[in-house]
């Protein structure tokens, strides 16, 4: 079997966070919404395939494979929160023509290489491939589809929870004046550094630490919650259930319910709640996100040309990739931030900032590209990675297209 996740035509509805990923890169749980879909299906080869303007950088990281020695191909919704049900039903179902639908969207194309290939091949006319696709059996299915950012915030209680009963567990070593509120429940990775005082509270959920993690004396961490390989937890911080937070991360402070992909750093004291960080995010001291509104009415965001209201009474900020904020910015319920923007200031910055943005309050300007750039290659390179020149291109494309 061949397994290829692809991205709809959705994927607009995750920026900012999907100029430098796929959907499928997107952290959800303990990995991410292509890693556990992959996880699924041990066994397969598989592919990730990527929006075309986007496919010749996606491809630095994951190149794609195509192998004509099996016959069976399977096409998966990079949207999908995959579940071992839905996985189940893919691998028993018998019929070589099946599109698997939920509530009107393809959440999985079954078919066999020879369908493919007389689809695509040099003899065959579009109306009758359209014709082809058209006659497939469609069997409705249920399944979790993520929409939007807030989908994959509002589920990722569930999803570390589902990750850790399929995993292997690490059990966790006794430590002096550590304490593990239901240890069964915690697993910690290899040549971590817990020092005394910290708590590890998975009565309500489990707690999965990753590999190289060093947390700091009186640190609090409360299930269901992932960290991941070589993170920095900084003394006295708090972190609370459903957050997931990335490789490389330094966090301190007060976090809730947030997803942090990785590389990004919120240091200091301040609270961030039910908040989507990008990667090489940087928070100053005090930054603090709302994530209820005062009438506690669901918040409305905008996403690029069109408000949106989404349903969720917590919701923070969702913020793209190599943007910062100074000292004490305040960001309000539902602030969507784009990438490469630099807030400051002591008054409410919109709750919509353009990519490339600098500046705060209602007083923006447009960041310079080179600097952009210059800054992005510093603070890459201080964590040992080499901007290269795909990455170069794609930050000059973004600032070409200037949305968010």
């Amino acid at each position: 079997m061949q397994i290829f996740i692809f991205e709809d035509i959705t994927f607009e509805n995750f920026f900012p966070l999907v100029y430098f990923r796929s959907v499928s890169e997107l952290r959800s749980g303990c990995s991410s919404l292509g890693e556990r879909i992959v996880s699924f299906f041990p066994k397969a080869q598989w592919s990730v395939v990527n929006r075309k303007q986007m496919r010749s950088f996606f491809e630095e990281h994951q190149p794609l494979n195509f192998s004509e020695t099996e016959d069976e191909l399977v096409f998966i919704n990079a949207r999908v929160q995959m579940t071992k049900e839905f996985a189940s039903l893919l691998l028993k179902e018998k019929n070589a023509q099946v599109n698997f639908i939920c509530n009107g969207v393809v959440a999985a194309t079954k078919i066999n290489l020879s369908f493919l290939s007389s689809a695509k091949g040099k003899g065959a006319k579009k109306k009758n491939t359209l014709q082809q696709w058209n006659k497939m059996e469609e069997k409705e299915v249920n399944v979790n589809f993520h929409s939007y950012p807030w989908d994959i915030i509002h589920f990722n209680h569930q999803a570390i929870e589902e990750d850790f009963e399929m995993m292997k567990k690490v059990k966790p070593k006794k430590i002096t004046g550590v304490h593990f509120v239901n240890p069964s429940h915690i697993s910690i990775g290899k040549n971590c550094n817990i020092k005394p005082g910290v708590v590890f509270d998975a009565e309500n959920g489990p707690i999965v630490i990753g590999n190289n993690v060093t947390i700091m004396p009186n640190a609090v961490l409360v299930g269901p919650l992932f960290i991941g390989d070589n993170c920095l937890i900084k003394a006295g911080a708090k972190i609370y259930g459903g957050t997931s937070i990335g490789e490389w991360c330094k966090i301190g402070g007060e976090v809730e319910a947030s997803i942090i992909q990785s590389h990004s750093n919120k240091q200091h004291d301040g609270y961030v709640g039910h908040s989507y960080l990008a990667s090489w995010v940087n928070l100053g001291a005090d930054t603090n996100t709302s994530d209820l509104k005062n009438n506690y009415r669901t918040i409305r965001v905008r996403i690029r040309n069109k408000e949106i209201d989404t349903q969720q009474l917590f919701l923070g900020a969702v913020i793209g990739d190599h943007s910062k904020t100074g000292i004490n910015v305040m960001l309000n319920t539902g602030t969507i931030v784009g990438a490469f923007a630099n807030i400051f200031g002591a008054d409410f910055p919109p709750k919509f900032v353009e990519n490339f943005s600098w500046g705060g309050g209602t007083s923006f300007e447009r960041y310079r590209l080179q600097q952009a750039v210059e800054t992005a290659r510093i603070v890459m390179k201080r964590r040992n990675v080499e901007m290269t020149q795909e990455y170069e291109h794609r930050i000059r494309e973004m600032y070409s297209s200037s949305h968010a």
